[in-house]
């Protein structure tokens, strides 16, 4: 098998494991390819953690799991020093975030001092403890949840944590027509007829995709598609209608960064080897919704970061 039939494996089985979902599927996969983290909101119910816990259970990784809590200590995440009474010696207990999928459920619940323990982690895959780096290892994802509308007990992500994600997922409930057949999944579950797990995803194929989506070629029109879109976040002034009164802040650099690797990831599941303008648009609210500062006068009229991207997408249109 190639490495987009193994990818296309996993992708068969996470939607046959979450069904109704086949755009939070696609999100993960491309998350995957490109190297970045995820950010996972929507509310309980909706397989956020399942669709998570399933992808460990393809790949062969270390699945490791933060249920995040305001009692969390940020030696919780990362690992701490351990005294050995027999020589006198501290040793160094990994936390678990060494694992290569991490599993951050409910992120939002631990106050700021825990989240910021992960941002060494994210950006520079390293961890610093009592003035000793540890390495991460080479594969290694951070799949964050939160619930968009609980915020009792909640602590907002800061925005240098939300810009080390690199695509934001929104997940809706599913399709009526799909409720009936996810109930005969669990009861599959737990009956013991549910179909067997297929064999586990070796790392080596991953690395081996990714080299591949590296490969993918960008053409100099499709660079400036990108680039003209993360600029618009910045200067929505330029561009007719209500965005200019909608966006605060613009996305960073590492928006435009994000898109480029998504894009030629989402080019290369489907079997391109170039990156088109639909590949662009088919990820870009993923890429940089969670990037944008919403006015008070969008907040006030209702609007999302989704609602937004999805009209500065019409306003913005390739050469």
């Amino acid at each position: 098998m190639t490495p987009r039939d193994h990818f296309l494996n996993i992708s068969e089985h996470l939607n046959q494991a979450i069904i109704g979902q086949q755009e939070v599927v696609e999100r993960l996969l491309i998350a995957i390819l490109a190297d970045g983290h995820v950010l996972m909101e929507g509310l309980p119910g909706v397989a956020k953690t399942r669709s998570i816990k399933t992808l460990g259970k393809l790949i062969e990784s270390q699945f490791s799991r933060v249920q995040f809590t305001p009692d969390l200590l940020p030696s919780d995440v990362t690992g701490s020093e351990i005294y050995r009474e027999q020589d006198g010696s501290f040793d160094f207990q990994p936390g678990p975030i060494f694992g290569n999928l991490v599993l951050a459920d409910e992120i939002n619940r631990a106050p700021a001092k825990v989240q910021a323990s992960l941002l060494e982690a994210m950006e520079e895959r390293q961890v610093t403890v009592a003035g000793k780096t540890h390495k991460l290892p080479d594969l290694f994802l951070v799949l964050a949840t939160q619930n968009p509308i609980e915020q009792e007990g909640t602590y907002p992500l800061p925005e240098a944590q939300m810009d080390r994600f690199l695509l934001y997922v929104n997940v809706p409930y599913p399709p009526a027509e799909n409720e009936a057949a996810i109930l005969r999944l669990v009861r599959g579950e737990k009956t013991g007829t549910a179909a067997e797990s297929p064999e586990l995803t070796p790392q080596d194929v991953i690395f081996a995709a990714r080299k591949e989506v590296a490969a993918i070629h960008v053409a100099e029109s499709a660079e400036k598609y990108m680039v003209d879109l993360v600029i618009a976040t910045r200067q929505p002034d330029r561009l007719e209608g209500d965005l200019a009164n909608w966006i605060r802040l613009g996305a960073s650099p590492r928006g435009t960064i994000a898109l480029d690797a998504a894009s030629r990831a989402h080019a290369w599941l489907n079997g391109q080897d170039f990156v088109s303008p639909e590949n662009i648009r088919a990820v870009a609210s993923a890429c940089l919704a969670h990037r944008i500062h919403l006015s008070y006068e969008a907040e006030a009229a209702g609007l999302t970061r989704t609602d937004v991207m999805e009209s500065l997408l019409k306003a913005v249109v390739p050469l």
